[in-house]
């Protein structure tokens, strides 16, 4: 690492949609609401105060002309997509360009409409490759970590079933005290998520994240500048963005009990953020929760839990949303959805509103640091993004 992010910018507004199947919004329309209202949250600014813009959509646009289009604007526009972390990715190169001093005002801005497809999933156009690839479907690669968790640590598969539907209910009932905005707003019986189809091994619908349309945006300016705009910005404490080598998924004997990609891009990120015990330092996180065996998961890979005790610490209620550390309180990608484009900026929102007090029925009590984990891809070839903000400088 060759310098710091700490508290070099802040986010001074931010905005986002209602995330579901949004059958009478266009992409358009999405960006639209999603851009004009992290205007609107910062008093003063107008849509022509914004320098550049950079957008994520992984399916619902190419180039930057679709924002351009939309927002009826002419400005730099920069598209990005890293899969599922594309949101992130958009945040991560607007901060820096802010840092840089190339723009005194920038935007991040993520949409995806996948409802509309037909699909329920994202549809890709695949380049040629060497056909070594696997081929499986995403909740076939993630229904072999429960078996892969319980084998490496000896932990009895009913232990890590209980966990897992742990989870599930609790974003769930997460998601039900976000109901403006969360695409799942009501509570599911634990009994109820236990005796639900399989879809894939053990997993089964109420273990898999929602496939929605929606989108979200960032205002971001320099630390130094943020109360200029606002008298409660959030500032960056450290992020760092990390792509695996793809051949996990290849390596005989790799347990897939844990990510590399997620444990080397936390470690970049605490160190930049100048964070040593994660457990007790960060008050609340929002996690890539795309299956509930991932977040268990990564509860070990970011620190929050020790090596074998997640499933644990799960049940103890150590992540609930009044437990020790909460973790994804708007109800995760699990309740809230995921519109790939709009998923790592979106958990960045929820962020912006517990470190301000502006939470809600889910406010989180006194929160100073918040961590933000967005990925994407499959066990064995991640990339895996970890900021850090908070509501104080220095």
């Amino acid at each position: 690492m060759t310098g710091s992010m700490r508290d070099r910018i802040a986010i001074v507004g931010m905005g986002c949609t209602r995330f579901g199947e949004l059958w009478d919004k266009s992409a358009d329309d999405l960006l639209i609401e999603a851009a004009l209202d992290a205007i609107a949250s910062v008093p003063g600014l107008r849509k022509n105060d914004v320098e550049a813009y950079w957008y994520s959509t992984v399916a619902s646009g190419h180039a930057g002309l679709p924002l351009a289009k939309a927002l009826k604007v002419e400005r730099p526009v920069t598209r990005v997509e890293n899969f599922c972390a594309s949101g992130s990715d958009a945040f991560r190169n607007a901060a820096f360009a802010v840092a840089a001093g190339v723009y005194d005002v920038a935007m991040a801005i993520g949409v995806e409409k996948i409802k509309d497809s037909g699909y329920s999933g994202l549809t890709l156009n695949v380049p040629p490759s060497d056909n070594t690839a696997t081929e499986v479907s995403n909740p076939a690669a993630y229904a072999m970590l429960p078996a892969a968790y319980s084998r490496a640590y000896g932990v009895d598969p009913g232990d890590v079933r209980r966990a897992l539907t742990h989870i599930a209910w609790r974003n769930h009932a997460n998601g039900a005290r976000n109901p403006e905005r969360a695409q799942y707003t009501s509570v599911v019986p634990k009994e109820k998520i236990e005796k639900a189809p399989r879809i894939a091994g053990d997993l089964s619908v109420f273990d898999c994240s929602g496939v929605s349309d929606g989108a979200a945006a960032a205002i971001i300016v320099r630390a130094e500048d943020a109360l200029q705009y606002t008298d409660k910005p959030i500032y960056l404490k450290g992020m760092s963005l990390h792509a695996g080598m793809s051949n996990g998924a290849a390596t005989a004997g790799v347990q897939h009990a844990s990510f590399p990609e997620v444990v080397q891009c936390a470690a970049s990120a605490y160190a930049d953020a100048g964070i040593t015990d994660p457990r007790e330092q960060i008050s609340l996180a929002e996690v890539h929760d795309c299956f509930t065996p991932t977040e268990m998961i990564l509860m070990e890979d970011l620190g929050f839990s020790e090596r074998g005790r997640a499933w644990r610490d799960v049940l103890d209620g150590d992540f609930d949303l009044d437990g020790a550390l909460a973790v994804n309180p708007d109800g995760g990608l699990k309740s809230f959805g995921h519109p790939v484009g709009a998923s790592g900026l979106r958990m960045i929102f929820e962020l912006w509103l517990q470190l301000r007090g502006e939470a809600g029925l889910r406010q989180v009590a006194s929160p100073r640091l918040g961590l933000a984990h967005n990925m994407g891809g499959l066990p064995g070839e991640f990339i895996s993004f970890v900021g850090i903000f908070g509501n104080e400088p220095g």
